[in-house]
């Protein structure tokens, strides 16, 4: 069940009905009765795992907080986020475990076969887990106390806006919200269905009309000349851009509407001018996350090695953010360049700065975007393909072969879908430009009648004149 499915918007719309409309004690129930059939509509055992974690982690957190001695809590508070980690590695990099060992007895002229059937890759698993390991560390900080109310914890783990994609919530953030008295809001329903609209623009118009003609190109590389890899590549950033912020555009909506507040996860990340500024601005639940509770500690471990702890441990963190994304030396090495280029950033970061100021600030700033922009577009080569021979095929050829006309950089979209898809993006970035500076959704409702519903019935015609429908998951539904 994707956001942008009928069976998603029956559940949706049926729950936003009786939230408003059922006694307040019943709320957490209803919303919990959503999530399940949200979750287990895609596969009965996901629910089973995702509720096995969400109650392994109520009781271990009861059980950190009832150790006052410090050693012996120190002991099980790293015994509860090792079960964690051993239940998220099972599950995810059993197989990626399994191909390397049996690649290495290769090696050396051994035959290997595997014992393994398939093992299937629960939804969402990622996100709620690291859920999982911020409330356990949270306990053990001392930071929070462990929840009381079952169903309220449960709810903070499985609330279905939030579950396959995040934002990763931070219990404090999060479940205080369930105590709170619920009334309808009409400036949070109007804001939350605004907000899914931009999300469903960015999703149907632009990430789906870019998805086929990337994956054609993706999935045989070889048939390409240099010139269309090159192009695919530069545009592969914007598909996934539109596609998962539209994703985190309609699930932040989707709560509002419930009468939630979720965490923003972007920040026009397109317009950073380092790849350590650019990680301030994508994804930044997941950024903070690794940041507070991965960099810091290490960082503060390794404080006697000065610059070099420093650098030691942001070049870990993101090693171990880029194997989140999947069992695949490619994430591995997807996180390593992140990390690689980070390092290059703050340890040559005064000579840079004095190099630039031979440039006017202007050129600086442009240099600075289009820099971030191709390392990341390169790193993602890495990030979208699972074979090192593709990845190299396209470096080796990226310029090879540009014909006399340039005709062939349409990577085969009509031109109907050009134009669509160029004035789509020209909109996307000249809203989120603009909503830097005013809040245009909170500023929109400031205006007229006749005006707040043009935009509103411009909005909704587009989606469906130029929106590309079909049911297409998500990109980050696979982490």
């Amino acid at each position: 069940m994707v956001f942008n499915s009928f069976a998603f918007a029956l559940l949706f719309v049926v729950t936003l009905v009786l939230n408003y409309s059922i006694p307040a004690r019943y709320r957490v129930g209803l919303l919990l009765c959503s999530s399940s059939i949200f979750i287990g509509f895609y596969h009965l055992g996901f629910l089973a795992v995702a509720l096995g974690i969400a109650t392994l982690s109520f009781l271990l957190g009861r059980w950190i907080d009832s150790k006052k001695e410090e050693k012996t809590r120190m002991y099980v508070f790293r015994i509860s986020v090792f079960s964690h980690l051993i239940l998220l590695g099972f599950f995810k990099y059993i197989g990626f475990l399994d191909q390397n060992i049996g690649y290495l007895i290769q090696l050396v002229g051994g035959n290997y076969s595997s014992l393994l059937t398939d093992i299937f890759l629960p939804l969402g698993i990622s996100f709620y887990t690291f859920q999982s390991i911020s409330y356990l560390v949270e306990i053990y900080w001392e930071e929070i106390e462990p929840e009381k109310s079952y169903t309220d914890f449960l709810l903070y783990m499985l609330f279905f806006m939030k579950f396959l994609s995040g934002p990763i919530e931070r219990p404090q953030d999060f479940i205080p919200q369930l105590k709170q008295k619920l009334e309808f809001d009409y400036e949070k329903v109007s804001f939350g269905v605004k907000l899914m609209c931009i999300g469903f623009f960015k999703k149907l118009v632009i990430a789906d009309r870019l998805a086929p003609v990337l994956n054609d190109v993706f999935g045989s590389v070889q048939d390409y000349s240099g010139a269309q890899l090159l192009m695919a590549t530069l545009l592969y950033p914007l598909q996934l851009y539109a596609d998962f912020s539209g994703y985190t555009d309609i699930a932040i909506g989707g709560a509002s509407m419930l009468g939630f507040q979720l965490s923003p996860n972007f920040n026009r990340p397109f317009l950073a001018k380092s790849i350590t500024d650019f990680w301030r601005r994508w994804h930044m639940s997941l950024s903070f996350w690794v940041r507070d509770y991965i960099y810091e500690p290490l960082a503060a471990e390794k404080r006697y090695w000065g610059i070099w702890g420093i650098l030691f441990s942001l070049f870990v963190t993101f090693i171990l953010l880029g194997l989140w994304h999947g069992g695949n030396w490619n994430f591995v090495i997807y996180g390593a360049i992140q990390g690689l280029v980070i390092c290059y950033e703050m340890k040559f970061g005064s000579l840079r700065k004095r190099f630039g100021q031979w440039f006017p600030n202007s050129v600086r700033s442009f240099y600075g975007v289009v820099r971030t922009y191709l390392i990341f577009s390169f790193s993602l080569l890495f990030f979208r393909l699972a074979e090192f021979s593709d990845v190299a095929y396209m470096i080796q050829n990226f310029g090879a072969g540009i014909q006399t006309n340039l005709h062939e950089l349409n990577l085969g979209l009509f031109d109907h879908d050009l134009i669509v898809l160029a004035v789509a993006v020209v909109l996307m970035f000249s809203y989120e430009s603009a909503n830097a500076r005013v809040d245009l959704l909170r500023w929109l409702d400031q205006k007229p009648a006749k005006l707040r519903w043009a935009c509103y019935y411009a909005m909704v015609i587009i989606i469906f004149a130029f929106g590309e429908f079909g049911t297409k998951d998500f990109i980050y539904f696979q982490f």
